[in-house]
């Protein structure tokens, strides 16, 4: 028995030093790798839905991970030094670039372009770069130079033009991405490829539902009764496989779908006939069209809330025991009070979609159970709500595409989740005899006026002078929406304070994919976030092609922040700080599990140092001695008690411009602030070192504290190419394209007889204005104001 015994652990050991050798990822699969990443092997073939072979390229986690490197060691300031940080022309540099094994650039191994594409570009970049020194006060000009270069290449412009008929990795999807897909057997008359079913909502009602959520999920009406879920084709125009900035991984976003205007607008209205084929022929069904004046957009979502009370612990004034009848906020009209006020108590009487008892198992809803021996108990927790206000003003133009958008929000996150979501219209009214009372003859005049009917009874209207009256130690010519956008947020959420957060969503704001999965992927990413160097994070973009995996992005910015790291609130005099308790420094977990109390989608930069416009835009705290963060966009997320700690702030006369405001009073209060890495594709395929270079040039590779920041005065040129920022040329070319017009040369039905149908992956697109068909020869233009 003692030799085999021998033979068993020789073998033994023999398979363990085997795995040691072969296993090269250290990363498990939960820590945020994509799952249509998984699914790639070595051998450059993955197995799509249908079982089919496909083709792809290589990917991050086959290229070794190092840590990070710096030129020059440079201390990052303490809260006490913030003010008088000098920028290193020798920076520090965050890099986690591949060992010389791999001597591509990794943009190059993931886009996999034409070898004689990557020697142009290689070459033509190198020949720019070469002849101005890194860090120097001429960064600029060799943007200029590189950008100018790469305009030559065959790269250029490969975003535009994207259409159904080529795309690659259809089918291949795993995990929860998979499960929000339902195959369907019907073509429609642009492609001859069946799309797919697209529900990316919880699975409400079932048992794993119950076992975490308080109350039971009930289905609400929409316009024409039932909502229905929308159609979505499975693949992705290769060329947008991989973001330039920022990324779908961590964020958990399917980047293998590709979503075309038909199916992604038609229930809003985009169109009055819905195209149905078979094989090569078609034929149209007529769908009844919907008078949208007639719809009340706010009675629909306040009905929807009613329906599903149960799951919440608080809405807005519970009019369940007034018995008075819940239609909108301003609305004047007669409801029918018997159909409406039901009683929420009793949820049993009611059918599922399916037509099944969604009461089933409903007597332990609210009971798990004892928790299994050495397991964690489940907790059953009400669902949280968030507001999304629409910003406007009453002078504002609503064109057919601006409609069809607000409906999309509304019937994506509000009506299709049970109100877990409600959309408003915050509008600013010019008019700043504006009344107080939303119950006067006068605001519904100018309410009427100014909003199409449908969305009047979900829009709150505020004005100038309000804001004025309300914070009257702001200076008054500040104290406006350019410079103070944020207090008309901030009273919005005194007078409706039953949301545990709100959005800020910009009207001029696009996004090609769903509402409700964009929102809760950017939740769940946020609330997963350690604290330990977070706002060292957050000052940065993730160059996916310079920094790797975003594991290894955290693990390296950790590194070169050293011990010199927020942590906690900086001692700011005249601010007591609101937020938690700081730990243990070594405290690597704090903040995981940590609902956010900011969500920005751009990075949260240090304007000192910078040459950004309002980077002294200081009134009050401690003047310029003040530490402060700045975001270039007002879309982003607050939560309930961030937008009381500004207003409390405010009242007191401490102030900071519009785009200082949520995260400098994060900062100052210890609050937990996250900058979400959204994916943004350039119309230049950069390498990942020029794209660090140009957009992380800081001390210490982050986006601000020095003058050649990219938000400073001179160089958010930079932007022009990229699909999200302020100003920028693609999210209008884009769009116009993807809604059938020519645009630029591109689009339009005869472009599109010969090339396909328009198809774009989920992305965020910004600025999109004054949405109407243009004229034949149109190109997109959107300049700096400067």
């Amino acid at each position: 028995m003692l030799p085999r015994l021998k033979s068993w652990i020789v073998l033994a050991f023999m398979l363990l030093a085997l795995y040691l050798v072969l296993w090269r990822d250290d990363t498990p699969f939960n820590s945020g790798e994509h799952p249509i990443d998984v699914l790639h092997g070595d051998s450059g073939e993955m197995k799509g839905a249908d079982g089919a072979g496909l083709e792809v390229a290589p990917i991050l986690d086959d290229i070794p991970l190092l840590l990070a490197t710096t030129t020059e060691s440079q201390s990052f300031p303490t809260p006490v030094q913030w003010q008088s940080t000098t920028v290193s022309s020798a920076a520090a540099r965050v890099s986690t670039k591949a060992s010389a094994v791999h001597v591509a650039p990794i943009s190059s191994l993931r886009r996999r372009p034409s070898s004689t594409a990557s020697t142009a570009q290689s070459a033509s970049t190198k020949a720019a770069g070469n002849s101005i020194q890194e860090g120097s006060s001429k960064l600029q000009e060799q943007f200029q130079k590189e950008n100018d270069a790469l305009s030559l290449g065959e790269t250029a412009g490969l975003i535009y033009g994207k259409t159904l008929s080529r795309l690659v990795d259809v089918g291949a999807h795993e995990g929860f991405n998979a499960a929000y897909l339902t195959a369907t057997k019907s073509l429609t008359a642009f492609h001859d490829t069946p799309p797919y079913i697209y529900n990316p909502y919880p699975d409400y009602n079932s048992k794993s539902w119950i076992s975490g959520n308080q109350g039971i999920y009930r289905a609400c009406s929409g316009p024409e009764g039932q909502i229905k879920d929308w159609a979505v084709f499975s693949g992705h125009p290769k060329v947008f496989g991989y973001p330039h900035i920022g990324s779908y991984v961590p964020l958990d976003i399917d980047s293998n779908l590709c979503f075309e205007r038909e199916t992604r607008l038609g229930s809003y209205g985009f169109q009055d006939a819905e195209v149905l084929g078979s094989g090569n022929s078609s034929s149209r069904e007529t769908k009844r069209s919907i008078d949208w004046d007639s719809v009340d957009w706010g009675f629909l979502q306040h009905d929807c809330l009613r329906e599903n009370s149960n799951r919440y612990a608080e809405i807005e004034d519970d009019i369940r025991k007034t018995g008075s009848s819940l239609v909108g906020m301003n609305s004047s009209s007669v409801s029918n009070s018997t159909a409406i006020l039901r009683r929420l108590e009793k949820v049993n009487d009611t059918l599922s979609d399916d037509g099944t008892d969604a009461s089933a198992g409903e007597a332990d809803t609210n009971d798990s159970g004892p928790a299994l021996h050495g397991m964690p108990e489940l907790i059953i927790t009400p669902r949280s709500r968030t507001a999304v206000l629409i910003r406007t003003h009453s002078n504002q133009t609503y064109t057919e595409n601006d409609k069809q958008n607000i409906r999309s929000l509304i019937t994506e996150l509000c009506l299709r989740s049970g109100a877990e979501y409600q959309v408003f219209l915050l509008v600013q009214a010019k008019d700043d005899n504006l009344p107080n009372s939303t119950d006067s003859a006068a605001y519904h005049k100018i309410l009427q006026a100014s909003v199409p009917a449908e969305f009047q009874n979900m829009t709150v209207l505020w004005s100038d002078a309000q804001m004025k009256e309300l914070y009257p130690l702001i200076p008054p010519e500040v104290n406006n929406v350019h410079q103070s956008q944020w207090l008309s947020v901030q009273k919005f959420a005194q007078d409706y304070p039953k949301f545990d957060h709100y959005f800020n969503w910009e009207f001029d704001t696009r996004f090609t994919g769903h509402h409700y999965n964009l929102l809760e992927k950017l939740a769940t990413f946020a609330k997963a976030q350690p604290r330990k160097g977070l706002w060292e994070r957050n000052e940065r973009y993730y160059i996916p092609s310079f920094h790797d995996r975003f594991s290894t992005f955290r693990l390296a910015v950790q590194k070169v922040s050293g011990e010199d790291t927020i942590w906690g609130p900086p001692p700011t005099p005249g601010v007591s700080p609101m937020g938690p308790k700081s730990p243990d420094p070594k405290d690597h977990h704090w903040g995981v599990a940590e609902d956010a109390d900011y969500i920005s989608l751009a990075p949260m930069f240090n304007p000192v140092n910078t040459s950004w416009v309002g980077k002294n835009d200081v009134w009050g705290y401690d003047g310029l001695n003040t530490p402060r963060r700045a975001t270039i966009g007002t879309q982003s997320r607050c939560s309930k008690r961030l937008l009381d700690t500004m207003h409390a702030e405010n009242l007191r006369g401490n102030h900071v411009s519009s785009e200082m405001t949520p995260q400098t009073v994060a900062l100052l209060h210890g609050f937990k602030a996250v900058f979400a890495p959204i994916p943004m594709f350039l119309d230049r395929d950069w390498s990942g070192e020029s794209l660090e270079k140009f957009f992380n040039p800081g001390p210490k590779g982050e986006s601000g504290s020095t003058v050649e920041s990219p938000f400073s005065w001179g160089r958010e040129s930079r932007f022009a190419g990229s699909t999200w920022y302020y100003r920028a040329n693609p999210p209008m070319r884009l769009y116009n394209n993807w809604l059938g017009w020519e645009d630029s040369g591109i689009g339009g039905p005869e472009w599109e007889k010969s090339h396909g149908r328009m198809c774009l992956p989920a992305m965020l697109l910004h600025p999109i204005k004054n949405v109407v068909e243009p004229a034949a020869g149109f190109s997109s233009k959107s300049d700096l104001p400067y």
